[in-house]
């Protein structure tokens, strides 16, 4: 698959760079564009990226010599290969990838959130792929160098993107939007995130729903109506909200949580219903399903297209991972943590069998409220009846005692260090245990799965 026709002159002045090299090449057209030079193909754009420890300008001869027709660079580079000189490399790329966006005529979704995103992306993706050829946001490219990235990993080949967009600040949105411009995008959540930056959900809410000043006025909003705040929100375009509530356009009946089995559910999409089968278990999928329901109908697909879209997802990463052991279950849902997305674990975790035991630690980036949003985490883990808890973190201890707060003869276990539970593992775990294991990617949860895994 090639790139849509970009060349080094147009590059050069998408971004106010200064191309340098052969006249001749200058009308040369890019085959893709990469920040490793380990990854460069023939034809490709090098990002030399000065980071922290490591620059990739020291990467430019590696580079050339694997393929690469050009680099972008902030300093001169001794070759008579072609580069482009700017400012700023992270800066320059994204106007790169603005200008690339702008030449291209598929449909593209965009996806944002507090939460619930790379679900949405994965299910859209899925259902999408029935009748488009797909590019979707790799892994966690999700932020201000993994966004231009994915636009410039568009090809000519697909006919719709589906690009997950995640900030934690005031003006990021803004930059994402700005290179994205969604033709469709969902918005799964406002919840208790980046705090610390954005205040509170009033906050999160201005800064997340910048996105629809850069659509246009016959582009499409997808709504989670569930959320309060999203449910009443006016994006200045059309919209369609979906949920489970009443009165969403687009909504779940009959929802059954098979538990490992998965999920099914009848989606009614106010013209018809019809049944879907989800393999993932969890309310979080049914959302993911409607919104994916909802894009795929307004992209012109039909339901028989939509359920087997929805029925081909797969969970990615540490995210609601099942693992099962010859005497144990694990849930491994390490990626990342905040009070909606624990206490949703902690609801699907009540639906499979076993004995309940939730591992939970630290929700970073919760502001001012973090001490009271990780004491309601433990009070809540109390009332939906999980059998044990186990708190690991210093923030961890909130929930430790939001647990035992009601009931203090809960069985309930708090270890500051996550390495102290671990040498515990066997006095704490039983046989049959069923085991959600989730905090901030940061805390490096995965290391307890790894444990569990032996038992």
């Amino acid at each position: 698959m090639n790139m849509i026709p970009f060349t080094l002159k147009d590059i050069a002045a998408s971004c106010g760079g200064k191309y340098v090299g052969p006249e001749s090449l200058a009308s040369a057209c890019i085959t893709g564009v990469v920040r490793d030079s380990r990854q460069v193909s023939e034809g490709n754009l090098f990002l030399c990226i000065k980071g922290a420890s490591v620059d990739g300008h020291d990467f430019a001869e590696k580079a050339y010599d694997s393929g690469a027709l050009c680099c972008l660079v902030q300093r001169p580079l001794n070759t008579e290969k072609p580069y482009i000189l700017v400012d700023s490399v992270l800066d320059a790329v994204r106007y790169i990838a603005a200008e690339y966006r702008r030449r291209l005529t598929l449909p593209i979704v965009g996806i944002v959130g507090s939460f619930g995103k790379t679900t949405a992306k994965e299910m859209t993706a899925s259902v999408l792929s029935q009748k488009f050829s797909v590019l979707k946001t790799d892994a966690n490219l999700n932020n201000e160098l993994g966004v231009p990235l994915t636009v410039l990993s568009i090809k000519d080949e697909h006919t719709a993107a589906v690009v997950e967009m995640g900030i934690s600040a005031f003006g990021e949105m803004e930059h994402l939007a700005e290179i994205v411009r969604p033709d469709i995008c969902i918005m799964t959540s406002i919840g208790h995130c980046h705090l610390e930056a954005l205040k509170d959900l009033n906050g999160v809410l201005k800064a997340k729903s910048a996105v629809f000043s850069y659509m246009e006025k016959n582009a499409l909003a997808v709504l989670n109506g569930d959320d309060d705040m999203l449910r009443s929100y006016d994006p200045k375009i059309k919209k369609v909200i979906y949920g489970l509530s009443d009165g969403c356009d687009v909504k779940a009946l009959n929802v059954k949580n098979l538990g490992y089995e998965g999920t099914s559910c009848d989606i009614d999409t106010g013209d018809c219903v019809f049944p879907v089968h989800i393999n993932a278990y969890g309310v979080h999928v049914v959302s993911a399903a409607l919104a994916a329901t909802t894009v795929g109908m307004a992209l012109g697909m039909d339901n028989d297209g939509i359920a087997t879209g929805i029925s081909h997802y797969k969970t990615v990463g540490d995210r609601a991972n099942v693992i099962k052991c010859d005497d144990i279950t694990i849930i491994s849902d390490c990626y990342n943590a905040s009070p909606a997305t624990v206490a949703a674990g902690i609801k699907s975790l009540m639906s499979v069998p076993g004995r309940k035991v939730a591992i939970l630690g630290d929700m970073l980036e919760l502001g001012d409220d973090s001490k009271s949003l990780h004491f309601n985490t433990g009070v809540n883990a109390q009332k939906e009846g999980i059998d044990c808890l186990v708190a690991c973190g210093e923030r961890a201890k909130d929930i430790y005692d939001g647990f035992i707060s009601a009931r203090p003869e809960q069985k309930a276990y708090y270890y500051m260090h996550k390495n102290d539970f671990i040498n515990d593992i066997h006095r704490v775990i039983q046989e049959g245990d069923t085991i959600l294991v989730k905090a901030s990617h940061s805390m490096r949860f995965e290391d307890i799965v790894e444990k569990l895994k032996e038992f």
